[in-house]
């Protein structure tokens, strides 16, 4: 069994971080054939330089009958392979009409201990998420526009103090081209959060991220 390695030595990186850029890696397979495959993102410092990857664990039967609302495991491991956060999201409701059973992620950072949860908060309107830490406490907000199909543009999701007034950052979904967002499901994503952040929180950050790209931007190209 493999060590995780600890926290201190994990998170040097992202601890240095206010600005994380999140690349889904192209699926030529995806293009081709019109069918979801396992997503697999490089998670980016802004020079462009990767510091960890992520890959998306779950059945065929899940992504293509559950998309996007499938339950997924992602593992993020550091550039010497050991894994470093483990993204957990099971198999729930988004619609308004479910205001019971709504979307939650759990993050462990290392593996096997909590960092902090995303929860989708009931609104008729606009997406709206809260970060809580390792504790359930609530630490952030994150509120989407309400349109998130992003023609041309990036779309932003806020992130805000617990009174939905001070923003104190944003998740970005770049805008990626035409052919991009034709053929592909691919998205580029910018994460960006005060340096002094906790880096538990951080780390919750990157879940949202995930969280908010198959609910919004993972549209099923096989038509399920």
């Amino acid at each position: 069994t493999q060590t995780s390695p600890r926290p201190t030595i994990l998170f040097i990186l992202l601890k240095q971080l206010d600005q994380i850029i999140i690349h889904q890696q192209v699926e030529l397979l995806e293009a081709i054939l019109g069918r979801e495959t396992s997503s697999k993102y490089e998670i980016k410092n802004p020079l462009g330089q990767r510091v960890y990857f992520a890959v998306e664990e779950n059945g065929c039967c899940d992504r293509g009958l559950c998309s996007p609302l499938r339950p997924f495991t992602i593992r993020i491991a550091d550039n010497a392979g050991r894994e470093v956060i483990r993204v957990t999201r099971p198999l729930r409701c988004s619609s308004c009409c479910f205001p019971c059973f709504l979307q939650e992620l759990e993050v462990q950072s290392p593996p096997g201990t909590i960092a902090g949860y995303v929860v989708q908060n009931w609104d008729p309107f606009l997406p709206k998420f809260t970060i809580r830490n390792q504790s359930k406490e609530d630490v952030l907000k994150i509120i989407g526009p309400c349109a998130t199909c992003g023609c041309f543009e990036d779309v932003d999701f806020e992130v805000k103090a617990l009174n939905e007034m001070t923003a104190i950052g944003k998740i970005s979904k770049y805008w990626s081209g035409f052919v991009n967002n034709v053929f592909t499901n691919t998205a580029n994503f910018g994460i960006q959060v005060p340096v002094d952040l906790d880096v538990r929180i951080k780390a919750v950050m990157i879940g949202a991220c995930f969280l908010i790209d198959l609910m919004f931007f993972e549209n099923s190209l096989d038509g399920l």
